[in-house]
């Protein structure tokens, strides 16, 4: 079984080296236009912005197509073995995320009429939105 981890380990590195690559050759390319005087700036970070999206969903092609020859090389077997340890991944990694959420949860604090009651006013919290 130890060729199974390999193989998926060898997909997830070629997919972080294709991102890296992809990211370098990106900044080259825009650093060059912009240096030519052919680009604004603002222009410079929406064509950055496309060619990272095109290169992300180029990455994930690539990834999806490895991940499904290789699973056409396992037998019946490896597949439902392979299966049953995604499902088991997935299961913890979403009782992660519904942990996480629970202790960070950003619900607005309920408050007093009488703010001389708990000795200070409260306020609501307004949850923070994450930056992409």
């Amino acid at each position: 079984m130890a060729y199974l981890s390999d193989g998926f380990k060898d997909i997830f590195l070629a997919g972080v080296g294709a991102m890296a690559i992809t990211g370098e050759k990106t900044k080259e390319l825009v650093d060059q236009l912009i240096s030519k005087g052919e680009l604004t700036v603002d222009q410079g970070r929406q064509i950055n912005t496309e060619l990272k999206h095109k290169a992300e969903q180029a990455v994930a092609t690539v990834r999806y197509d490895a991940l499904e020859a290789r699973m056409a090389a396992m037998t019946p077997e490896e597949r439902a073995e392979f299966a049953a340890k995604a499902a088991e991944i997935a299961a913890r990694v979403d009782a992660q995320e519904k942990a996480g959420a629970e202790v960070g949860d950003a619900s607005a604090v309920e408050t007093s009429d009488d703010p001389a009651a708990s000795g200070a006013a409260q306020t609501p919290v307004e949850p923070v939105q994450p930056c992409s």
